[in-house]
């Protein structure tokens, strides 16, 4: 055999050898490598499972104690209302609210719902308390307690303003911004209007007559400092207000006198002379002909700070 024709044999066998080595490498590191990745992601996977586990047994390690978990709500009802008749406020609220929150339905929810609004009101809250009263009406217009509702709506507002300052001050309701009266006569409205049989009826129809009068004061109140300032027009309007709106009250005397006194001021003799006449055949003794402009008389005043809940 020639020297030229060996010498390439033995260069062909060397290359598959060669080849045939290589591939094995290449099998093995390929096989290296993909044990590596795999215990990567092992290694990843553990780096991130551990945290979350620690913090779910942290959690769970941290998760306050509820006494009240499992109790039925009957047991829940019961025990906000004695911690109310106790006069622990708060501690009702918390436990007429977990019950609505775990029983949003049925008569238990509902009757949490007012006496919340009753404790926040006994508690001082008066926004939170009215606004527990509204959201009531909102969610049971036809409920058999509406009345009962209505009505603490009326005192939350009745009682809104007795606070120290008042008793201190001497300042009552008819001096004040008359928000809060006109939402307490509306609620106690309500009552006598729609509810004549309810229990809450008698009281009902006393505050809102007395209301009435301190509405009549408040626009009375307004014409004095309107008169005292030389805004006579003014205050003829508000007196007039008084004599169109609350006929039927002790007001309208003192309406008319400053009605009278004012179109004096303005020169309105017409004017002056008709109210003249009305005053002299209805309150033809009255006391305001000695003084020019009638002042807020203290019995009145007494009335609103001490009235009986």
């Amino acid at each position: 055999m020639p020297q030229t024709v060996q010498m390439a044999i033995m260069a062909e066998s060397w290359l598959s050898t060669t080849s045939s080595h290589y591939r094995i490498q290449a099998v093995e590191m390929n096989t290296v490598y993909e044990k590596s990745g795999a215990s990567k992601a092992r290694t990843l996977w553990q780096v991130l499972l551990i945290p979350a586990l620690l913090l779910l047994l942290s959690a769970c390690a941290n998760k306050p104690y509820d006494e009240t978990e499992g109790w039925s709500p009957a047991r829940l009802y019961d025990e906000a209302k004695t911690e109310s008749d106790a006069g622990n406020y708060e501690r009702a609220i918390q436990l007429y609210e977990k019950l609505e929150s775990r029983y949003p339905y049925g008569r238990y929810a509902q009757q949490a719902q007012i006496d919340t609004a009753y404790a926040y009101y006994k508690s001082g809250d008066s926004v939170q308390s009215l606004a527990a009263t509204e959201r009531f009406i909102k969610l049971h217009p036809n409920h058999q307690n509406l009345d009962y509702v209505y009505y603490l709506r009326g005192l939350i507002s009745f009682n809104e303003d007795k606070g120290l300052f008042s008793l201190v001050s001497g300042q009552d309701l008819s001096e004040r911004d008359p928000k809060g009266t006109r939402a307490a006569f509306d609620a106690f409205k309500e009552v006598v209007t729609r509810f004549p049989d309810s229990k809450y009826y008698a009281d009902s129809r006393d505050r809102l007559q007395f209301l009435v009068n301190s509405l009549a004061q408040n626009e009375l109140h307004v014409a004095r400092y309107y008169y005292k300032r030389g805004a006579y027009l003014a205050s003829v309007n508000r007196a007039q207000e008084v004599v169109k709106r609350f006929e039927q009250t002790p007001s309208i005397e003192e309406a008319l006198f400053l009605m009278m006194r004012g179109y004096q001021k303005l020169g309105m003799k017409a004017l002056e002379s008709d109210t003249k006449r009305v005053i002299d055949k209805n309150f033809p003794n009255s006391p305001y002909w000695k003084v020019e402009i009638p002042e807020k008389k203290t019995a009145e005043r007494k009335a609103w700070q001490f009235w009986a809940d």
